[in-house]
């Protein structure tokens, strides 16, 4: 996944860490329904690194170039350790990876079905735009984790690359073709749109994780605080799309 343009305010709080931030996984895991709510972090968190694997290795075929081509193996790559490490997280602390990840495929499966690609510019669009508001939102949730759980998740949020490269390709496409940029802008409007919706289908799905947003079990986060996050999280989106050079 992308690393988010304000990464810094999630990552490193200003504020002395308090309450479940300040604690470990051993401490913090003692609440069951603490716990529940990491599990499903994991499990969506390592389902959505695994879709990331397989999206990347399929958008490969649409690469103009062998270098391109191969350019996105080595993210493929990347994203499939991500996935590992949360595999191995979730063994180690006694879950079936594949139980925790299940209930987050059918979501996740058909936000990609609906934001399929139809070019290799809009795979890059969406893997800039669209793997960059997931890690956004799992950026600000890991600020009020348990240490452990907290530094595991911000290095699969690692950036494997695809930022730098799918700015660098989309500026240049719609230097070489400015009529590109309408087309790309309408396509990431639509992906914002998508992935939220989707974000919020996923949480109120899930009682744990809808219960850890609202301040019932992680601290920070109550109904005006989840109001502010997403607020950041569309400023982040806007900022990238002018770094893609397309309007917001």
């Amino acid at each position: 996944m992308e690393t988010s343009d304000n990464a810094e305010n999630a990552n490193e709080p200003t504020e002395a860490l308090t309450g479940i931030a300040a604690q470990d996984w051993d401490r913090a895991s003692a609440d069951p329904q603490y716990r529940a709510a990491v599990v499903d972090l994991l499990g969506a968190l390592a389902y959505g690194e695994l879709a990331a694997f397989e999206r990347l290795a399929e958008d490969a075929k649409l690469a103009p170039s062998l270098d391109d081509k191969a350019e996105l193996a080595k993210m493929a790559a990347a994203e499939f350790g991500h996935f590992q490490r949360l595999r191995d997280r979730l063994t180690a602390i006694d879950v079936e990876p594949t139980g925790a990840m299940e209930p987050f495929a059918a979501a996740l499966d058909e936000f990609h079905r609906q934001t399929a690609p139809s070019d290799w510019l809009e795979g890059l669009v969406k893997a800039y735009v669209g793997d960059s508001i997931a890690s956004d939102f799992y950026r600000e949730v890991a600020a009020r984790l348990d240490s452990d759980t907290r530094a595991l998740v911000l290095t699969v949020l690692d950036d494997t690359g695809h930022a730098t490269f799918a700015v660098e390709k989309v500026r240049a496409a719609i230097e070489a073709e400015p009529r590109v940029g309408g087309r790309l802008a309408l396509w990431a409007r639509r992906l914002m749109g998508e992935a939220l919706s989707q974000a919020q289908r996923v949480v109120a799905d899930r009682d744990a994780l809808s219960t850890m947003l609202v301040g019932g079990v992680a601290d920070g986060f109550d109904l005006a605080e989840v109001g502010k996050m997403f607020s950041r999280i569309t400023e982040a989106h806007t900022k990238r799309m002018a770094a893609l050079g397309l309007a917001a």
